[in-house]
């Protein structure tokens, strides 16, 4: 099955626009195919109608009855530890550098364009010399160097295509009749 996330109650969302950007609610209930019935209590987020177009579903689903008032909803929410686990996805770690590359001034900008350009200097070099002694090994062109260690046997060996079979067409002459 391709999808693994669904609109469904109890589904835990991140509102993607307006007031409410960036927040966690929990689908409350299922308007139509367009609308969901959203709350965010630990969030902030009063319960309101929301388009699904503008929720980004997450992976966690919480358990609570079917159109639960909102105090229900925040227990859930609270022993789930919803904030704790989404604080170990790589999502928010992704929205923390977005963040902090948003809020950068010129002279931080400056200073993370020095800081790149000396680490890809350090890098390439390193990387120079172990190409370097590669080469001079043979290992990466051409059989390695008498003395040096043999390249490692292919896992999965590729086969050898086999010669193409020719095709031998019978020359029919074709002997008008009289």
């Amino acid at each position: 099955m391709p999808f693994k996330r669904f609109v469904e109650t109890g589904r835990v969302a991140k509102c993607a626009v307006g007031k409410y950007k960036g927040r966690l609610v929990c689908i409350v209930n299922v308007i139509d195919q367009n609308r969901v019935l959203i709350d965010g209590p630990t969030s902030g987020v009063p319960r309101q109608q929301y388009s699904v177009n503008h929720l980004h579903l997450t992976k966690f689903r919480v358990r609570f009855p079917f159109t639960a008032k909102t105090r229900a909803v925040r227990a859930a929410l609270e022993d789930f530890k919803l904030k704790e686990k989404f604080d170990e996805t790589r999502w928010r770690e992704r929205a923390v550098a977005k963040a902090k590359r948003f809020h950068m001034n010129d002279f931080d900008r400056f200073k993370l364009r020095l800081a790149r350009r000396e680490r890809n200097r350090v890098v390439g070099t390193q990387y120079k010399k172990m190409k370097k002694e590669v080469v001079n090994n043979g290992m990466l062109f051409g059989k390695p160097v008498k003395g040096t260690k043999p390249l490692p046997k292919r896992r999965n060996p590729v086969p050898k295509k086999e010669g193409k079979k020719k095709r031998v067409r019978k020359n029919k002459k074709v002997v008008a009749k009289k």
